[in-house]
């Protein structure tokens, strides 16, 4: 993670603060910044910055920002800039690694009493997961920019009734005594490619339906996946029934609005991209909006601080490493040993077991490690009829 050195140009004194205090001081997070603000960690050593007063810019021991002519635009800029450091810093005190963007300086226009630069950190992503994510927000940015959150009342209004996600799946479960199913519909992945050429989400949908899925899921992003939000609206005016989960990278909570006017049923909250905070605002849209939560974890460290928010009550342990895209299907029984399955037990999580099924052997496997659902798309989407490559995959007929 990059290291900031804070510089000014106009004074001798060098008293040295945490970027933390910077933000106690800046008007616009006060009403946020005792809830966000984490413990020293030794993560704390992200932001060293170190400030030289401006002339005129310190009094009383508070830093403020020069009054300039700029847009309000530009000064929105700033703002987000200033909200990005902030978040970054909370993000990787409870070890989160993935970046939400590209690291970088200040907005051109930026005239605070600080002047960053960047050290030891070029703007290439880590990993896949990373080049995702700063793909996301800057789509995520243009599609708000089309669509503002105010536009979009109409269509929540007119949006398909929300079918009960976690239900169906417990419904599953009881019936056929395996994990409900969550069958996904995916053209490509960015570890495998195409997985299927003749590719017709509806098609591919009913299919999964006829062959006894609780629900599907739904991939939207288009770059890395080549999928879309026209295929889970199309899907959900086919006729097809299940509850549907829009498996998008979720990181802006006007995304969540979008699925549910596609007609999403479910979304996907990824523990290794979104800070703590994140999650308990965006389950509590999701409530409000009656859509069910899925808190994917991938590690210890991300199951423990799920466990620790209150309402969760879907969470999907993936058996593949985000950051490497490598598959190891113990990291369900892992996870779920010991005082964690007691505590998911507990406090009456669904747990869905995701990534590396192929086999009855495979399901069986999670099942008596404690999933009540199981998440697969490669193992059935490539078979030429998906029905019956669910019947495969449990080893047995679980159509209605």
């Amino acid at each position: 993670m990059e290291s900031l050195n804070v510089i000014s140009s106009a004074s001798t004194a060098k008293p040295r603060f945490s970027f933390r205090q910077f933000l106690k001081k800046s008007t616009f997070l006060r009403p946020v910044q005792r809830t966000l603000v984490p413990r020293r960690t030794s993560n704390w050593k992200i932001f060293t910055p170190i400030l030289k007063a401006q002339q005129s810019e310190l009094k009383d021991g508070s830093a403020t920002v020069s009054k300039s002519k700029i847009s309000e635009g530009e000064a929105l800029k700033v703002k987000e800039w200033e909200v990005g450091m902030f978040r970054d810093e909370v993000a990787a005190s409870q070890g989160i690694r993935i970046r939400r963007r590209p690291p970088s300086g200040p907005p051109r226009h930026y005239v605070g009493p600080f002047e960053f630069r960047l050290q030891n950190e070029g703007n290439t992503p880590r990993n896949i997961l990373e080049e995702i994510i700063w793909h996301k927000d800057v789509e995520v940015a243009q599609m708000k920019e089309r669509k503002p959150l105010f536009t979009l009342g109409k269509a929540l209004d007119n949006a398909p009734s929300v079918q009960d996600f976690i239900g169906a799946l417990k419904g599953a479960n009881s019936r056929t005594g395996l994990p409900g199913l969550i069958a996904e519909v995916k053209k490509a992945s960015p570890s495998r490619g195409v997985l299927r050429e003749d590719f017709d989400p509806v098609d591919i949908a009913k299919a999964y339906e006829k062959g006894g899925a609780a629900c599907l899921s739904v991939l939207t992003d288009q770059k890395y996946f080549q999928g879309s939000f026209e295929n889970l609206e199309a899907i959900r005016n086919s006729g097809v029934k299940c509850p549907l989960l829009c498996k998008e990278f979720i990181i802006d909570a006007w995304q969540i609005y979008y699925a549910r006017t596609k007609g999403a049923d479910a979304v996907l909250l990824i523990a290794g991209v979104l800070p703590d905070l994140d999650i308990k605002y965006m389950t509590k849209i999701c409530k409000l909006l009656g859509l069910a939560a899925l808190v994917e974890v991938h590690d210890e460290k991300e199951m423990d601080r799920v466990l620790q928010i209150d309402g969760i009550e879907l969470v999907g342990i993936n058996n593949r490493d985000l950051e490497t895209f490598k598959v190891d299907i113990s990291n369900t029984k892992k996870l779920l040993e010991g005082d964690r399955g007691e505590r998911i037990r507990q406090k009456g999580i669904t747990v869905v077991g995701e990534s590396g099924l192929f086999t009855p052997a495979d399901i069986s496997y999670v099942q008596e490690a404690g999933v009540k659902a199981v998440l697969v798309g490669e193992s059935i989407v490539k078979q030429k009829d998906p029905a019956k490559g669910i019947t495969e995959l449990f080893g047995k007929d679980i159509s209605l």
